[in-house]
């Protein structure tokens, strides 16, 4: 390995150091030519080398190749007049005109390649090299004027033809050359043609130049010219090149038509060979650059329509061209695989492949294309060569025609959507199925985005509120349920939206009726897990909830006489007891009961015990309490009594409600009491005060009954 990098170095090193001698050659020859001549330089070549050098190489690697140049510039100049500040100078100048162009073209194209754009890289290399030319001339003519005394016009008119030449000629060659490599003798297998050319372009340009008469010198354009046609790049440079070579020589030497005249200036010849390959550059030049546009516009236009034919070829989408007439110009091979037709098959019109509940429609969106033009989205059925039909989605497009100007055509593009449509179709059908069931259910289903917005509502809600399920989707639950409702609902909405299921009751009323209803709220969560609203299924409870008000009532009254029964007794006493500071408790038991049973019979007895009841609930206050505990037994319960003397009063009042005959039917008959009254104050129990009650009422009935016993006590 360090040999290989050793050996890399190396011949890095041999290549910087050939490149340098190159530059000091060129320079040198430049000089010596015309220094042995006294003729004036036609074409300056180092500045263009050093410039076409620059543009293959990459910025970072720039510091060297400006160093060697610097040098090699100073180098050939120091030859003939040896090292001195004059020659350092003039290096300089020569480097400011480089740098100036290099970086002009670095700045806009960071690499040449056959994309660039060579009319816009003509026209910066143009203005850059007139700039740069020109100080460089600024700067050598007051350099020389200094040294020598020249004038300093003249210096600068001189200078800046022949670098302005210079830089055009040699620094293209230079690029051209670099990048081509041998293919700058000709392509493989056309090698010998653009030899032949440039054989022409030699001769052709030898002899005019061998001649005085400079009229003639016209005849070396059209070799070049054809030397661009046939070669392009290569063709130019190489031949702009030999002639610029040929030219220099034959003014250094004084041939042909620039041979010098007596009484004219040297520099008036050099001025004449440059206006001589000025023009040929001007001739050329542009026709090279517009034919490098033209082919690479050319090239971008076969890769985008190979592009385009690759992907119409290989897509799984029909691709097809008509013209206004129904002419198919072209149809994709995908058409194959879609449909089962080859596209000779299917290259004239088939409309009537169409599905016939498709047809009008198809036809109607074509015509209001070609009508209107934009773009239309169409989706029908089309038949299959197998005979089925197969469902398509074309996207059509008015285009321009290709092959007139003032006509138009159809770009159409379809894809199969048969398996999508039959997934839509199976969609909806399911939805069909799930809204028939959701409708039919006796229940609302409904679901509420996170804002607590309706987006789904069923049928039932217009059983239930009689509004239009449509009328609710969009609008939110406090809006549809009201004030009351949505009171008693937000928590359990609050709670459902963090992600926690809920069933809650309520009631309200709707439509004047009071209604009540159970909600069962389940969170609707992403594909993430967040919550994004919920679903609801509130069922109208109404009848359900009276049927157990209607069960309570019934698990809490005597079927007989209507009167509270032993159940709701024991549950009032308990509260009773534990809210009031005094509590009566009266049991009040019929005397010889068993005897009227006995002598008039059930009925009867059944009704003495609904009148007995009927006469003690007249004697109490609207919110005490009088209860049928046993066959002929009942308790009264009197909550917050004023004193022993009103508990006395509540008993004598009782007994004397009993004492008129009850009419039976018939029958007349005399009903007697007996009572046992317990009064207590402070906490106490229910067995507690009936056990006082029922021991009172024990010696009422041992004394022969018809009376009461009051006891009234501190617990």
């Amino acid at each position: 390995m360090p040999n290989n990098l050793q050996r890399s170095g190396l011949m890095t090193a041999a290549r910087w150091l050939a490149f340098g001698g190159m530059i000091v050659l060129c320079s040198a020859y430049t000089l010596g030519l015309t220094s042995a001549t006294g003729s004036v330089v036609t074409v300056w070549i180092t500045n263009g080398i050093l410039v076409g050098t620059l543009m293959r190489l990459p910025t970072r690697r720039w510091l060297p190749c400006l160093a060697i140049g610097y040098i090699a510039l100073f180098a050939a100049r120091s030859i003939f007049v040896g090292p001195s500040l004059f020659a350092l100078s003039m290096a300089t100048a020569n480097m400011i005109e480089v740098l100036i162009v290099a970086v002009a073209i670095r700045r806009r194209f960071v690499l040449v390649t056959a994309q660039t754009p060579f009319l816009e890289l003509g026209r910066v290399a143009t203005v850059s090299t007139l700039v740069g030319c020109a100080v460089s001339g600024v700067l050598a003519s007051i350099i020389l004027h200094i040294e020598t005394g020249a004038s300093v016009w003249t210096v600068l008119d001189n200078w800046y033809r022949a670098h302005v030449l210079g830089m055009v000629i040699v620094a293209t060659l230079t690029l051209v050359t670099l990048s081509e490599g041998r293919r700058m003798l000709g392509l493989p297998g056309k090698r010998r043609q653009f030899l032949l050319t440039m054989g022409i372009v030699v001769a052709v340009t030898l002899v005019v130049l061998s001649q005085s008469q400079s009229a003639l010198l016209f005849l070396v354009y059209p070799p070049l010219l054809w030397a661009v046609f046939r070669h392009r790049f290569s063709g130019l440079v190489s031949g702009i090149g030999l002639l610029t070579l040929i030219t220099s020589v034959a003014v250094a030497v004084g041939a042909g038509p620039f041979a010098p005249v007596p009484g004219t200036h040297p520099a008036e010849h050099a001025l004449l060979a440059q206006l001589f390959v000025g023009v040929a550059c001007l001739i050329t030049l542009p026709v090279s650059l517009a034919l490098a546009q033209r082919g690479r516009l050319a090239a971008r236009v076969r890769e985008s329509e190979m592009r385009y034919r690759t992907l119409a070829a290989n897509a799984s989408d029909l691709v097809m061209r008509v013209r206004a007439d129904g002419a198919r110009l072209y149809v994709s091979p995908s058409v194959e695989e879609l449909l089962g037709w080859t596209p000779e098959e299917f290259s004239t019109s088939r409309d009537d492949l169409i599905h016939p509940d498709d047809h009008a429609r198809v036809i109607e969106a074509i015509a209001a294309l070609w009508r209107t033009g934009g773009l239309s989205t169409t989706t029908y059925r089309i038949r299959h060569k197998s005979g089925h039909y197969a469902w398509l989605e074309a996207l059509v497009r008015r285009v321009p025609s290709q092959e007139r100007s003032d006509a138009w055509e159809l770009v159409y593009s379809g894809r199969d959507v048969s398996k999508r449509i039959a997934a839509e179709q199976a969609l909806a059908d399911s939805d069909l199925r799930l809204r028939t069931i959701t409708n039919n259910v006796p229940a609302v289903i409904a679901h509420v985005d996170a804002d607590e917005r309706y987006t789904f509502v069923n049928d039932d809600a217009q059983r239930i509120s009689g509004s239009d399920p449509a009328t609710m989707i969009g609008r939110t639950v406090r809006e549809v349920g009201g004030e009351t409702i949505y009171g008693e609902i937000k928590g359990p909405i609050a709670t459902v939206l963090a992600g926690e299921a809920v069933i809650v009751d309520y009631e309200g009323q709707l439509r004047g009726q009071h209604h009540y209803f159970q909600s069962n709220f389940v969170p609707d969560r992403d594909i993430e897990g967040h919550v994004r609203g919920f679903y609801a299924l509130t069922t109208d409870i109404t009848r359900i909830k009276l049927v157990e008000q209607e069960l309570s009532r019934l698990a809490r009254i005597d079927p007989l006489t209507g009167l509270a029964n032993r159940r709701h007794f024991d549950e009032h006493i308990a509260l009773a007891l534990g809210r009031a500071q005094r509590v009566l408790l009266m049991i009040v038991d019929v005397d010889h009961f068993k005897t009227i049973n006995d002598t008039w019979g059930h009925g009867v007895g059944d009704d003495v015990l609904r009148e007995v009841g009927q006469r003690i609930q007249a004697c109490l206050r609207k919110n005490d309490l009088v209860a049928r505990i046993g066959g002929d037994e009942f308790v009264v319960l009197v909550e917050d009594i004023d004193s022993p003397i009103a508990a006395d009063l509540l008993a004598r009042k009782v007994l004397a409600a009993m004492a008129p005959c009850m009419a039976i039917g018939s029958v007349q008959l005399p009903v007697h009491v007996s009572m046992g009254v317990a009064l207590c104050a402070g906490p106490s129990t229910a067995d507690e005060i009936m056990h006082i009650a029922d021991g009172a009422l024990y010696v009422v009935k041992a004394a022969g009954g018809g009376s009461y016993r009051l006891v009234a006590r501190a617990m």
